[in-house]
């Protein structure tokens, strides 16, 4: 894997710093670079400018985009309007300069990205609260960065009907988890998204160690934001069942989650659901709520839950949840 550079390790550590300055949580001071684990929290590359002469297909669509057009933050690719209601213009296309297009990262039919995150099926309700608290300053740093200037430029209006669209979508049997001890060396690309090494450097691969790494199934579709297919996440050999004790409350450092998320963890009222979700997505999510960089009411009731886990607790409850069916 390529590692971060070091002006973005830095970043991670400024960024740190300026929390612990800012009246973050208790528990801000530790949240060093080493908090935001560089697999965890991909650091958005230098990429373009992208092709606007040669159409791309794909199998199965009769659309053609240009790369330009795929990459493009107010008119992403709809390959298969087929398999989704009328989009709302602010999953479609947003609106300039702010407010991109919803569809961008959370794809069409709401499956997401590892570094951005699935939508579809969550309650309209949290949908709501989250942007509101990406205006109000309670989700801060890391990836939460790139949607500040869009919670606070978002109308009420188009929050509603992006919100409303996407908690109507059925959820996606969108990531496939597998155990494993290697994984490709791989680099980041277009949005902070991960791709495996081209064939050209021989498919060599590397220890997984402590990590989580998540690759498109299929690369070149990915590439062209295909919303039919999504992504194999390897994790560590043995961290579904260890991640099913402390999901389930069989061990002296977590309560059994299903107790507020509901039975099979499906979600209950308002609380989100948990399973089949990207576990790169999941480990950062408690990772922020344990570092205080997300917060607020609502995460306030996950601050005892995850305050006697550590990083190798997260990624393996993250594994056993994604590796449940959706």
């Amino acid at each position: 894997m390529r590692l971060a550079s070091a002006a973005a390790l830095a970043a991670l550590s400024l960024g740190a710093a300026a929390l612990a300055q800012s009246g973050g949580p208790a528990s801000a001071p530790s949240a060093t670079a080493a908090s935001f684990p560089e697999w965890a929290y991909p650091v958005n590359p230098q990429v373009g400018p992208f092709d606007a002469k040669e159409p791309k297909t794909l199998p199965g669509s009769s659309r053609q985009y240009t790369q330009a057009q795929v990459e493009d933050d107010f008119a992403p690719p709809d390959w298969f309007p087929e398999d989704h209601p009328v989009m709302p213009k602010a999953v479609a296309n947003g609106r300039p300069p702010a407010v991109k297009a919803c569809s961008k990262c959370h794809v069409t039919t709401g499956g997401g990205h590892p570094e951005s995150s699935d939508l579809a099926g969550l309650p309209e309700a949290y949908i709501v609260r989250q942007m509101a608290d990406f205006r109000d300053g309670y989700r801060k740093g890391g990836r939460a960065t790139s949607m500040l200037p869009i919670a606070k430029a978002v109308s009420d209006e188009e929050l509603r009907e992006a919100a409303r669209y996407y908690a109507a979508l059925p959820r996606p049997a969108w990531t496939r988890v597998v155990e494993t001890d290697t994984v490709p060396q791989t680099e980041l690309r277009t949005g902070g998204m991960r791709f495996a090494l081209s064939n050209g450097d021989n498919g060599k691969t590397e220890p997984l160690g402590n990590r989580i790494i998540e690759l498109p199934q299929a690369p070149e579709r990915m590439h062209l934001r295909d919303s039919r297919i999504g992504f194999l996440a390897h994790v560590p050999v043995g961290s579904i069942a260890r991640g099913e004790a402390l999901v389930k409350g069989g061990t002296d450092k977590a309560v059994a989650c299903a107790s507020c998320h509901g039975p099979g963890l499906k979600g209950l009222g308002e609380v989100p659901h948990l399973t089949g979700r990207s576990p790169m997505y999941v480990f950062r999510q408690l990772n922020d709520m344990k570092l205080g960089t997300r917060s607020g009411p609502n995460a306030a009731l996950m601050q005892p839950v995850v305050a006697r886990l550590d990083q190798d607790d997260m990624l393996a409850i993250a594994a056993y949840l994604a590796a449940q069916a959706p």
